[in-house]
């Protein structure tokens, strides 16, 4: 039965919740371990699958048992394992792969993070400078490794949300669109492929324009496409038509939130709009507690949050911006404003 069912004793119910942090490490292990891209091509017994993982046989067959458990595999007759629709998500080729999200769940640095979250609610305080002694952007640009997997694993969550929001608004009424703190280009891509008379401006730290644009080549958008380095605390670059700012604003408190609003707003050109793509915390009652755990991890990881609907409305007016709509697109919604 899932954690909290309520077919099953109150006891039973809090040792479910409180171990299932215990399952997050199961499926991050599985994750690093390559487990799920060993059984690609079907079933396989035990010996092969410690043999293609370099891993300890009887170990690995605990880690199948609970994975199976869960509903990552199917385990057969022999100590043979299948890999189940569930488990194919943990396949680096997926095209729903979260295996990098799920390896960067179980890293050191953010596990020893989240054991900080009871002092965190003590104090306000984020708790990742507090366990390892600097912000998290300093850490990971001090841990290259680290960085790789944050920034495979937030590559993989951006593909989820990517074509619901794209299907979701209409991007095709705008000329110019400036991705601000785009990464690579994966949404401003898809969104040039969806709006054909567009041009767009990629816009994100020089480290990472160094590398981006591939997404906008592979959707042969790149000859509308073109790459600025820069810091959006800084500046954003104008004249845009819309200035998008994907999953940018939860990772900052208010007053740094204020500051990128700011620079995003004397972007515009006239009549021009900001669109925040963001999970937006739903009024009560919340269908499924995704939203309130991504806040949680803000709390102790970036020091920013998940905010609702009204939290973004003043937000927003504090930048000398409008909240005109939010149109749900899946996981996220876009969050529409024009200057006051």
């Amino acid at each position: 039965m899932p954690p909290g069912s309520s077919e099953l004793p109150l006891h039973v119910q809090v040792l479910q919740l409180a171990t299932a942090g215990w399952l997050a490490q199961a499926v991050s292990a599985t994750a690093e371990l390559e487990v799920a891209d060993a059984l690609a091509e079907g079933p396989r017994p035990l010996a092969e699958l410690a043999a293609a993982t370099d891993t300890h046989a009887p170990s690995l067959h605990r880690l199948l048992r609970a994975g199976a458990d869960i509903g990552l595999f199917t385990e057969h007759d022999g100590q043979v394992f299948e890999l189940t629709a569930l488990g194919d998500a943990l396949r680096a080729d997926s095209p729903v792969s979260l295996r990098n999200f799920a390896i960067w769940t179980g890293l050191p640095a953010e596990r020893h993070a989240w054991a900080g979250l009871a002092d965190a609610v003590r104090t306000g305080h984020t708790a990742f400078p507090e366990v390892l002694g600097t912000s998290v952007w300093d850490y990971l640009h001090d841990h290259p490794d680290v960085l790789g997997v944050f920034d495979r694993a937030m590559t993989e969550a951006s593909r989820q949300i990517i074509s619901p929001v794209v299907a979701a608004y209409d991007f095709a009424r705008f000329s110019t669109i400036i991705d601000a703190g785009g990464g690579r280009g994966a949404l401003l891509a898809a969104v040039l492929a969806s709006a054909p008379g567009a041009r767009g401006i990629l816009y994100d730290r020089p480290e990472v324009i160094a590398s981006a644009g591939q997404p906008l080549r592979d959707a042969g958008v790149a000859d509308r496409a073109q790459l600025v380095a820069g810091d959006f605390f800084e500046s954003v670059p104008g004249d845009g038509d819309a200035v998008i700012l994907s999953n940018i604003i939860h990772d900052w408190d208010d007053e740094q939130s204020r500051r990128i609003l700011t620079n995003a707003r004397a972007a515009l050109a006239d009549g021009g709009h900001v669109l925040l793509v963001e999970a937006v915390v739903p009024d009560r009652p919340r269908p499924s507690p995704t939203v309130s755990l991504m806040d949680l991890d803000m709390l102790v990881v970036a020091g920013g949050q998940q905010r609702t609907a009204g939290e973004f409305e003043v937000l927003l007016a504090d930048s000398g911006l409008k909240l005109t709509r939010v149109v749900p697109g899946g996981h996220c919604s876009v969050i529409e404003a024009v200057r006051i």
